[in-house]
């Protein structure tokens, strides 16, 4: 109970140092919203006070001093009101985000899940069977995939599977004669433009699962307590299992609760490079345009999954291993 109190204690001590930091970032960036529609208006000839102070109003950009702004962000914070979007004004914040929520934890989410229970199992076994091919192919193939980066799978499969072969749709979550609905045609027509967004994912993540299980299971084959579990005839897959991968998945288990909070800001790169509107397409978006309201939302949320995320594998942890909790 103490153990468990004591990660409750951090998680909050985290977070409200988090939704400071997530207040002062986005203020300490060059510029404003207000400047970026000023410098188009300005095109046209120099813009007077009273057009600069109609931008600010109509953006409804911080008024006060700081600690002001400190204390009705707070508050906004608790209502779960983050205002209106300057990027896609009038849409509020919320609205937003609860339609790019959905596509992103569908992709990434999933994927994020079958990566990590593949690779892990196949690690396991490579790890099992050191020395023959199923060790050398998965190690090999994981360590090919994983050296390239996400943007520069994207736009391979992207050309060859998108505009080459036509195999598949180039952006979007669905084509443009689909209405989004719960039945099975839209289902179909969102998993087919999800297809390349995902085998991205999957093929650029897949080998750290697997190399990380596999180095920290060979290190576990070599206790004391696998030896006396084979000497004592234990058969070969509960040896495995139960004892060896047991204590090997803890190393792993962390790298998937980083990743599992990492799910709601998406994977930027990859939906940008296919116009997939999701979390990242939008916190990309926010960014370029300096949407401090839809910018802090976003940033608060995957912060917020990510420290949510971390305090279960915590408690997961005490679980597994009881010397943890010591």
């Amino acid at each position: 109970m103490a153990y468990a109190l004591r990660k409750v204690g951090l998680l909050l001590l985290t977070l409200w140092a988090a939704v400071t930091l997530n207040f002062l970032l986005p203020r300490l960036m060059p510029g404003t919203p207000a400047d970026a529609a000023i410098a188009k208006l300005s095109q046209n000839g120099p813009v007077s006070e009273a057009t600069r102070a109609a931008i600010e109003a109509q953006l409804g950009l911080p008024t006060g001093n700081l600690w002001q702004q400190y204390v009705d962000y707070l508050r906004q914070v608790v209502t779960l009101d983050f205002g209106t979007s300057f990027t896609f004004y009038p849409q509020p914040v919320s609205e937003l985000v609860t339609q790019a929520l959905p596509y992103t934890i569908i992709l990434v989410g999933t994927v994020t899940i079958v990566a990590f229970v593949l690779g892990t199992l196949t690690g396991v076994l490579a790890a099992w069977k050191r020395g023959t091919w199923l060790d050398a192919l998965p190690t090999l193939t994981g360590t090919f995939a994983s050296a390239f980066p996400y943007f520069w799978t994207a736009l391979l499969l992207l050309f060859f599977a998108g505009y080459v072969f036509h195999w598949f749709p180039t952006s979007g979550a669905y084509g443009p004669t689909a209405t989004p609905a719960f039945d099975w045609a839209f289902i179909s027509d969102a998993l087919y433009h999800a297809a390349l967004p995902a085998l991205t994912i999957l093929v650029t993540s897949l080998g750290g699962w697997i190399l990380g299980m596999r180095n920290a299971m060979i290190n576990t084959l070599g206790d004391d307590y696998v030896t006396f579990a084979e000497a004592n005839g234990l058969k070969s897959r509960t040896v495995a299992l139960r004892y060896a991968a047991r204590n090997a998945i803890l190393p792993n288990l962390t790298g998937f609760g980083l990743a599992l909070g990492g799910v709601v800001g998406g994977s930027i790169l990859v939906e940008r490079v296919f116009n997939y509107p999701g979390i990242g397409y939008l916190l990309y978006n926010s960014v370029v345009n300096q949407d401090y309201p839809l910018m802090q939302a976003l940033f608060l949320m995957i912060t917020v999954s990510v420290l949510i995320a971390n305090f279960l594998v915590d408690i997961l942890y005490g679980v597994l291993d009881p010397r943890t909790r010591r």
